[in-house]
């Protein structure tokens, strides 16, 4: 009698470790990282003014920010807009990449990471049973 499968522990998103090493990488090379988000994004406070087609590009260079912080789940920043102080807060889903203004070297992050990491995985198919064997002729198809 075999043992049931030992489900996997769902590994985290790779979004927030690739955002701050790359971050990093950009800012060590004397490039400027620019952070585009999903401005529609539930939870994302960005200047709704600077909002097109529901994104904002956002200038993340130390800078052009105060208090930058950069966590596993959200990303968040003080920075002045026209002139006045603003608290940007950016949770990682609605993160959709970030890219080098100089080279335009950058990386564009799945959109359903999150909600991959978020579902369970499907039951596995059982496997028939290996004692009957396949009846009829077998046959191969050309497929292109």
């Amino acid at each position: 009698m075999t043992e049931p499968p030992v489900p996997k522990p769902a590994l985290p998103p790779k979004r927030p470790y690739l955002l701050r090493a790359l971050h990093q990488w950009m800012t060590d090379n004397n490039q400027t990282p620019y952070l585009v988000v999903d401005a529609a994004y539930p939870g994302v406070a960005v200047p709704e003014e600077h909002v097109q087609d529901d994104r904002i590009t956002l200038n993340l260079s130390y800078s052009a920010t105060s208090n930058l912080a950069m966590g596993n789940d959200e990303v968040s920043f003080d920075a002045r807009f026209g002139g006045a102080a603003r608290r940007i807060f950016i949770p990682l889903p609605a993160v959709l990449g970030i890219y080098a203004r100089e080279s335009g070297e950058g990386l564009v992050f799945p959109v359903d990471e999150y909600t991959a990491a978020d579902s369970t995985p499907a039951e596995p198919e059982p496997d028939p049973d290996p004692a009957v064997p396949p009846r009829g002729r077998p046959s191969l198809k050309v497929v292109k």
